[in-house]
């Protein structure tokens, strides 16, 4: 049996599944680098708020469209601020020809079916060995609920803090519990998903 925490969720999820239909986003935004990252391979932009507030939720979203021309898809983070910000990775980078400093165009619209978020390596090893109780759990959750435990581990900063989040993820769906109690969708309090500062050109 779900937790109110999970039917609260549930609700949210349904209700923005409802919205996806009904947003297409258009604008134009320079490609920035992240400051104190001098070998990072990706790069990020920021949505223009009045873009960000055309989508169904201040939280993360994912979406689907071109950029540049590109066909691509993402989940949008939140910035923090009540916007959004989008992370560029290298693959994307090069398929567009596009690098930090350039401006692009985005067109997309939030994807009707909340895709399977990519697993990490060491999170998809854990969960190799985990208890069967942990792995049903992880089977019978929707991909947002599972994107959810992702975004949770991976914006531990720090690798102990990363490695002992995977631990308290598969206890607690040992235990049945569905959703990381303690993760902040909209990034409003929990500022681990706001936008990186970008470096000076």
């Amino acid at each position: 049996m779900g937790t109110l925490h999970d039917k609260q969720f549930g609700a949210q999820d349904r209700l923005i599944d409802v919205a996806r239909t009904f947003v297409k986003v258009r604008f134009e935004a320079k490609i920035c680098r992240p400051t104190g990252e001098p070998k990072a391979l990706w790069a990020f932009l920021r949505l223009p708020q009045e873009e960000s507030d055309k989508l169904p939720a201040r939280s993360m979203v994912s979406v689907e469209g071109t950029f540049n021309g590109v066909e691509f898809w993402t989940t949008l983070l939140p910035d923090g601020d009540g916007g959004h910000w989008m992370k560029v990775e290298k693959a994307l980078l090069a398929k567009s020809r596009a690098k930090p400093g350039d401006t692009v165009a985005l067109e997309f619209v939030p994807m009707a079916k909340e895709p399977e978020p990519k697993v990490p390596a060491d999170f998809k090893k854990a969960l190799a060995g985990a208890g069967a109780t942990a792995l049903e759990t992880w089977s019978s959750i929707t991909p947002m609920a599972r994107r959810d435990w992702i975004f949770w581990i991976v914006s531990g900063k720090k690798a102990e803090t990363r490695a002992k989040r995977i631990s308290v993820a598969l206890d607690k769906m040992s235990k049945g519990n569905r959703r990381p109690c303690c993760f902040d969708r909209t990034g409003m309090y929990d500022k681990s998903l706001s936008a990186p500062v970008a470096a000076d050109d």
